[in-house]
């Protein structure tokens, strides 16, 4: 059954959270333009209570496994899905998350739409590295043209090098951004990019949505 949140733990969250917009600020972007998402990942469902009290609304997971049994323990969260998603988990997740963050092929897009329209960002590998899923940048536009027909597409996530300065990599995605909003003449208002750690080049670059975990909840539990 869903509890109530540590104080405590809220108070604390709170504290990073304020730390985090004085990073934006510092950054050149406005922290009430600019949405944060509280990634969760290996934090128990009582950090995700306290992060509500403190006023993160969305929170993402990066395995459906790990997401479901936090969903029936945590009431009143917008939950994202951030992480691959295999097409064999797909019947566990379509419809469970208020946004797929993490379409990266034609074959997922299929699967989802098989089960409704769900709302999506095509995850595009920016940083062009092998270990990283995604769509690569120059396939980005024909597949937003064809997912666009199958789900809800609402802009594009993506990460930056694991090394070195991210701003190039971003600022293609941002560029990108623009490409599909030409080419599909909608907007695409999410553009989902930035972690702890280079926050403040993906603000720079013109991020609406920042992926945080342990900025606002320290190491992970597991």
């Amino acid at each position: 059954m869903p509890g109530s949140a540590d104080p405590d733990l809220a108070a604390g969250i709170d504290g990073r959270l304020g730390e985090v917009r004085r990073r934006i600020e510092r950054a050149g972007g406005d922290p009430g333009a600019i949405e944060i998402l509280g990634v969760t990942k290996g934090q128990p469902a009582a950090v995700c209570r306290a992060a509500l009290a403190a006023g993160l609304t969305r929170l993402g997971e990066n395995r459906v496994q790990e997401a479901l049994p936090k969903m029936a323990e945590v009431e009143g969260a917008e939950w994202h899905l951030i992480g691959h998603l295999q097409t064999n988990k797909v019947r566990l997740a379509a419809g469970r998350f208020a946004l797929v963050q993490s379409l990266d092929s034609i074959r997922l897009a299929e699967a989802l739409a098989a089960r409704g329209r769900q709302p999506v960002l095509l995850e595009v590998n920016v940083a062009r590295e092998p270990a990283k899923h995604g769509f690569t940048p120059e396939e980005a536009v024909s597949a937003a043209r064809t997912v666009a027909g199958m789900l809800e597409v609402r802009g594009l996530m993506g990460m930056g090098p694991l090394e070195g300065d991210p701003s190039e990599a971003f600022a293609e995605l941002a560029g990108l951004r623009r490409r599909l909003e030409q080419a599909l003449g909608t907007r695409m208002p999410i553009l989902s990019m930035g972690m702890s750690h280079d926050l403040e080049a993906a603000v720079a670059a013109g991020s609406t949505m920042l992926r945080l975990g342990r900025a606002l909840f320290g190491e992970r539990v597991s």
